[in-house]
């Protein structure tokens, strides 16, 4: 019997089943994002189009755009070119919208606006390019400041005409000037304004890794700078009303990728707060 053992053993290696799934957990709606975990061997990992990083013990993540298709198609490839499929389906939100009767104002062309919006807009592009070594997208994000949801993620008006306006790309969170900003998770500081830009004012931009990151808007002060790696807790900044804002509060902005999602999703509800009466807000 004892050298019949290592090959009964040998037996049942052989006969043990090999992970054929890609496993995914989380909210599979628009806004939301999910988690998941690639088969041994997975060379690459789509998402439609989009590539999707894998990290090396085969962990990903995906968001889900605010207005995400029905449907979208999960791709893993191995290195000998088999591809395992997954159709996702999104789930809609019900966002919070307004229906208003008056006309969507057009708007106003302004040649010195266009010319200073340019550059910042470049800025928000490369900054959203870089990608670091983080792990901040694994950890649970807390909420970057206390303070009455003024804002929720996805909200928008429409208008006379059935004309939409455009959503509300964040949370915001009313508070006083100069209270403190801190960061929701672990991250690569990827801009910080030097001067304030024509809509975010002093914009801070943390690449928490995997695509993900976020952006801190119409901040007072930045306390951070470009290139430092920072920590879940750490001190970031201070709320302001830079730019366009019509009193102190902090916009908070998440994407992955090219996707808006909601930041409540990463966070959930802020305690204490019921956010199903918080005004539509847009932008």
């Amino acid at each position: 019997m004892r050298r019949l053992l290592p090959f009964a053993a040998v037996a049942l290696i052989a006969a043990a089943p090999v992970p054929s799934d890609i496993k995914l957990q989380g909210q599979l709606e628009q806004g939301g994002i999910a988690y998941g975990t690639v088969p041994p061997g997975t060379v690459s990992l789509k998402l439609g189009d989009e590539t999707v990083p894998v990290a090396p013990d085969g962990r990903f993540l995906l968001g889900f755009d605010r207005n995400a298709p029905a449907t979208l198609v999960l791709e893993a490839r191995n290195a000998s070119g088999a591809v395992l499929t997954r159709t996702l389906a999104i789930a809609p939100h019900a966002w919070a919208i307004q229906h208003v009767d008056v006309p969507k104002r057009p708007p106003v062309p302004n040649e010195e606006f266009e010319r200073l919006r340019a550059p910042e807009v470049a800025q928000i592009v490369a900054a959203r390019a870089v990608t670091s070594d983080t792990d901040g997208w694994r950890q649970h994000f807390a909420w970057p400041a206390r303070g009455r949801i003024s804002g929720v993620f996805g909200s928008q008006r429409i208008y006379r005409g059935n004309e939409p306006g455009a959503y509300h790309s964040g949370v915001d969170i009313a508070g006083g000037a100069g209270a403190p900003v801190t960061a929701p998770a672990d991250g690569v500081v990827v801009l910080a304004a030097d001067k304030p830009f024509t809509l975010e004012g002093n914009l801070l931009m943390i690449d928490h890794g995997m695509g993900l990151n976020s952006a801190f808007l119409h901040l007072s002060e930045i306390d951070v700078k470009k290139g430092d790696h920072v920590k879940k807790g750490q001190l970031l900044g201070r709320i302001g009303s830079t730019g366009r804002a019509t009193g102190p509060h902090l916009h908070w902005a998440m994407k992955w990728k090219d996707a808006r999602i909601d930041p409540m999703a990463l966070t959930g509800p802020m305690p204490g707060q019921d956010v199903s009466k918080v005004p539509v807000a847009e932008n």
